[in-house]
């Protein structure tokens, strides 16, 4: 752990995270606006002391709203991150452990969804199921757990060759036990880092689908509509995509630089 913030990018990408999940957690107690509240007299107005982002196209506060759409991605990028990990460590211990039939059978359903663009199969599958936060979670962890899966069944293959896993079979310790106790904890450091970086990732693709229309629904804010909605005034109100497109990019950095931090920190040949 103190390796890790002796990396400048681990060090900028913490406190880029922690700030924007602080900022995200207190904000309905800490600013005075509503991000509800329409103000249709001074609709469009630019950043002011009264209000610090400026209005959107109905008058309603945008660092309001913007800090409100953060705790929207941030929900949505634990839950797809939480649920795609714990899947993925599941079936890719089970298929790097037992092999045979069961790893062929399990590789060839990750080479059909791998095959797949993983956004274009998100947004078919919240088209089909209909646009809501859930669909949208439900949808991204559906792709997402590939990924940690083949990372697992990876590290699996080679921790059950290791000398003590073959010591505590001996021993006549059980398949569960030996793959819980003794197999999977050696694929819960690079797993940290595949979430770590899998939080930017499901952030970017929920503010994508809400982009589309296919996510968050109004009047609930979300990054990828508030930018949409500030398309057509990019010329008289830019305010209204800048900030956030800007928290959106801020967020998506901040995550890959603590990544890559902790990546150097779990396997120091990656310096």
């Amino acid at each position: 752990m103190r390796s890790l913030f002796r990396s400048g990018q681990a060090r900028v990408g913490g406190v880029i995270v922690a700030s924007v999940v602080l900022a995200a957690l207190t904000s309905p107690w800490l600013l005075p606006w509503d991000p509800s509240a329409q103000d249709l007299p001074h609709r469009l107005q630019g950043p002011s002391g009264s209000h610090w982002f400026g209005l959107d196209e109905l008058g309603r506060d945008i660092l309001a709203r913007v800090l409100l759409g953060a705790r929207v991605s941030l929900l949505v990028g634990v839950i797809v991150v939480g649920v795609s990990s714990i899947v993925g460590m599941a079936v890719g211990g089970v298929s790097g452990y037992y092999g045979g039939t069961i790893d062929q059978v399990i590789g060839r359903i990750m080479d059909v969804l791998m095959a797949f663009p993983g956004m274009l199969l998100a947004i078919a599958l919240v088209a089909v199921l209909g646009p809501s936060l859930v669909n949208v979670v439900l949808a991204l962890a559906v792709i997402g757990w590939v990924g940690y899966a083949r990372l697992v069944r990876g590290q699996v293959l080679r921790a059950r060759e290791f000398e003590y896993v073959t010591a505590a079979k001996a021993l006549g310790a059980g398949t569960p036990r030996v793959l819980i106790r003794h197999v999977l904890p050696t694929a819960v450091p690079p797993l940290l880092v595949q979430a770590t970086l899998g939080m930017a990732g499901a952030i970017l693709s929920e503010a994508a689908l809400s982009f589309l229309g296919l996510g968050v629904q109004p009047p609930t804010p979300s990054w990828g509509s508030m930018i949409n909605g500030g398309r057509v005034h990019l010329l008289d109100a830019p305010h209204l995509t800048i900030f956030p497109g800007l928290f959106l990019a801020i967020v998506v950095l901040g995550f890959n630089f603590l990544g890559d931090g902790l990546r150097d920190a779990v396997d120091p040949r990656h310096k």
